[in-house]
């Protein structure tokens, strides 16, 4: 039942992606506000929830350390992988090619976000139940902004429902998956400190990923306080989902 629990709330940001998909036209406005909204949603989940449940379990310094140690991780992983290796699976624009770039970085960021959300929902449920499943749906809430965030690029990169689909939905995967490792591995040797130090690092990649891969793109037609809408909508759209767990 924990497991099943936890799969429901990793796999809502297929949900997420469905939502996306009902955009028929492509127009730069719509990429826009929804790149926009992606990294209002990632940037807020960081500093917010990521970084704050760090600093309460490890304190401010420690916390911001784990926080830096996760945005120079993905600086590396974007300096020694080349945008090329993933843009090359896109016949198109030079858009189209950062699009795809992006959407790829995106949904990494957010399946090693997951992985500790999977552990910390399934021993929350195995402890208790009734604080197991508010904290699912809680989640699942705010995986639905996450499955868009992966969704829009690819899929505006690729004009394949399928594709932006399955990125989405993998990116969920990895809930599920870290239930599963968190149950049989690391049990023994997970402790509060462990997890939140991942949570920081988590936030410092989703941090980075959201400077140096969405917002740009979403400013790059020029239409600034468009995009900016859509990081306050992600913002908003977050706080509401928090503020239910």
């Amino acid at each position: 039942m924990a497991f099943l629990i936890t799969a429901l709330a990793g796999l809502s940001t297929g949900i997420g992606s469905v939502i996306s998909l009902f955009i028929k036209e492509f127009k730069h406005r719509y990429l826009t506000i929804m790149l926009g909204f992606s990294a209002g949603v990632m940037i807020y989940v960081s500093f917010v929830e990521l970084l704050g449940t760090a600093i309460e379990t490890l304190g401010f310094a420690r916390g911001n350390v784990w926080l830096f140690a996760g945005i120079l991780f993905i600086f590396l992983v974007d300096a020694l992988i080349p945008h090329n290796y993933f843009a090359e699976r896109v016949k198109g624009t030079e858009d189209e090619r950062d699009l795809m770039a992006a959407g790829v970085f995106t949904a990494l960021g957010l399946a090693i976000h997951n992985f500790p959300e999977g552990i910390g929902v399934m021993f929350s449920t195995l402890a208790d139940i009734s604080v197991g499943l508010p904290l699912a749906v809680a989640i699942a809430v705010h995986n639905i902004p996450e499955g868009i965030a992966v969704a829009i690029p690819i899929y505006y990169a690729t004009k394949s429902r399928k594709k932006a689909f399955l990125y989405s939905f993998g990116s969920g995967l990895f809930e599920p998956l870290g239930a599963i490792c968190g149950y049989l591995i690391l049990a023994p040797f997970l402790t509060d400190q462990v997890l939140a130090a991942t949570l920081a690092a988590v936030g410092g990649i989703m941090i980075f990923i959201s400077f140096d891969e969405l917002l740009p793109l979403s400013f790059k037609h020029g239409e600034e306080h468009v995009a900016l809408l859509g990081v306050l909508g992600g913002m908003a759209v977050m706080a509401v989902s928090l503020a239910l767990m």
